[in-house]
């Protein structure tokens, strides 16, 4: 497994072993014991699948303290642009955007520690996404900021007619507007 430091403090892409044969292929996709040795040092408690078509964005999504979650997040199926962005006011990369393409041939994934809004894109026809957790869902606690924020001016990689919205996303605050991490 190789882990990379991507340029948000904390954020870390991860690149696993893959085994592939005629068979097929085997990976890990998580073993705890290996990411405390690479430094991620959480327990994850929930998992959660979506599964999204072309042009899907979903999010800028986050839970505030004392309910907020690290997540690790891989695509299943198909390909997304993953986006988290900073939240946390003492931090040198605070109101950054970090983007990724995950897809189900490299198996890449992204660990994201609390303090980001987390979000992603839809790229192929269809994408089964899985996240894990370190702290249950709390109805409460959730927030998040409206995607196409001018501030951030995040690249979605998606033409603009072809994004697909929740209308609970298309109501979500800016980025000025958002609740930040001490």
């Amino acid at each position: 497994m190789k882990v990379i430091p991507a340029p948000l403090d904390g954020l870390l892409i991860i690149e696993p072993d893959i085994f592939k044969d005629a068979r097929g292929y085997f990976y890990e996709s998580y073993n705890m014991d290996k990411f405390k040795q690479c430094g991620i040092h959480v327990t994850f408690v929930q998992d959660n699948e979506s599964c999204s078509s072309y042009g899907v964005i979903r999010g800028l999504h986050y839970q505030i303290e004392p309910y907020a979650q690290a997540k690790l997040v891989r695509v299943v199926k198909g390909k997304v642009w993953d986006v988290a962005v900073d939240l946390r006011q003492h931090s040198p990369t605070f109101g950054k955007w970090y983007g990724v393409e995950l897809d189900e041939e490299s198996k890449r994934m992204i660990f994201i520690p609390r303090g980001f809004a987390h979000g992603f894109s839809v790229l192929s026809e269809v994408a089964i996404f899985s996240y894990k957790c370190d702290h249950f869902y709390h109805k409460q606690s959730e927030k998040g900021i409206i995607y196409n924020d001018p501030h951030l001016n995040i690249d979605w990689k998606i033409p603009a007619d072809k994004v697909l919205i929740s209308e609970k996303d298309k109501n979500l605050p800016i980025f000025q507007q958002a609740v930040y991490f001490k």
